[in-house]
């Protein structure tokens, strides 16, 4: 049996070699797996990719890849998921906040009716502004894919090959794995597992980044926004035609006593013109993104990749 490991990594040269030397130990502990680590360097601004390329000439069974530039955690994970060999496919961070040595608790909860065990943390050590992005990309999980409230999803996760298999058949440009996970398989659970301080560094995660996973989330996985704006268009079509009826009843009734009621009609445009031009945004993010995607668009490119021998199992 075989354990594949695939690792994310964006300025992580500090604390990687500690994160694949808690692997080695704790799968050689047990001894019932062999293991091969595919750490994707995302091309950060250091030399995490010269820290990679020293580990895969220590080990022969951990493989190198280098971005050509970077394309984000999910594009990543996806290099890696096409180079796996194993029997369970586990992903975890490159900053040692989730725990290595725990691995076994996500590997033995895959049971036979289970497909893809999750890292639950019942207190998470992430900064506040993390934790707030976690929580949105949670109530936006529940809403648009369809993700049972009670499941939490984290970046620390196993998973068996036919998961792995359904996930890499996905091309698009925009990446969003969790997505692909829930849209592959409803087999899915949580065990606790302890979350880590982070020791060195900062997560790579800022606004703009988080902004644009949710985007891949919600526009490469659901039309519910388009329906919003069906929905609230036909609802101010109602209200308006009420209110339309209630301003001839009353003109009719008190003729020119009635005010025009000029600042009311200029707060309904306004709120009017909001919704169209936000539903047109929104038309033209879903619209862009299909023009980006028949267009051939790479969702990586690799530059180069190192180590990689075949490891051996262990029966």
């Amino acid at each position: 049996m075989l354990l594949s490991f695939v690792i994310p990594c964006y300025h992580s040269a500090a604390t990687l070699p500690e994160v694949v030397s808690e692997i080695k130990a704790t799968v050689e502990r047990d001894g019932r797996y062999g293991y091969e680590i595919i750490l994707v360097n995302d091309n950060p601004p250091d030399d995490t990719y010269e820290v990679i390329r020293r580990l895969a000439r220590e080990d022969r069974n951990i493989k190198g890849i280098c971005m050509s530039r970077n394309f984000g955690q999910h594009a990543a994970l996806m290099a890696g998921y096409r180079e796996v060999q194993g029997d369970i496919v586990i992903s975890l961070d490159d900053d040692g906040q989730t725990p290595a040595d725990q691995l076994f608790r996500l590997v033995e909860a895959l049971k036979e009716d289970v497909d893809v065990v999750y890292a639950r943390y019942p207190s998470k050590k992430h900064s506040p502004f993390r934790n707030f992005g976690t929580y949105m990309n949670e109530k936006m999980a529940v809403w648009l894919l369809g993700k049972p409230k009670n499941l939490h999803i984290t970046s620390y996760f196993a998973m068996r090959p036919l998961v792995v298999e359904q996930i890499v058949q996905y091309h698009n440009p925009y990446s969003y794995v969790e997505g692909l996970v829930l849209r592959a398989t409803s087999r899915v659970i949580n065990v606790p597992v302890e979350h880590r301080a982070r020791e060195s560094g900062e997560s790579g995660y800022t606004f703009s980044k988080l902004l644009s996973l949710w985007l891949n989330g919600f526009t490469a996985f659901s039309v519910k926004p388009l329906r919003v704006g069906t929905l609230a268009g036909t609802v101010l079509m109602i209200l308006g035609f009420l209110s339309a009826m209630i301003v001839l009843v009353q003109k009719l009734r008190l003729g020119d006593a009635i005010d025009a009621g000029w600042s009311s009609l200029m707060c309904l445009l306004l709120v009017l013109g909001g919704l169209i031009l936000a539903m047109l945004g929104l038309l033209g993010e879903y619209i862009g993104r299909i023009y980006v995607s028949i267009s051939a668009a790479p969702q990586y490119v690799i530059r180069e990749r190192c180590g990689g021998d075949r490891p051996k199992e262990t029966e």
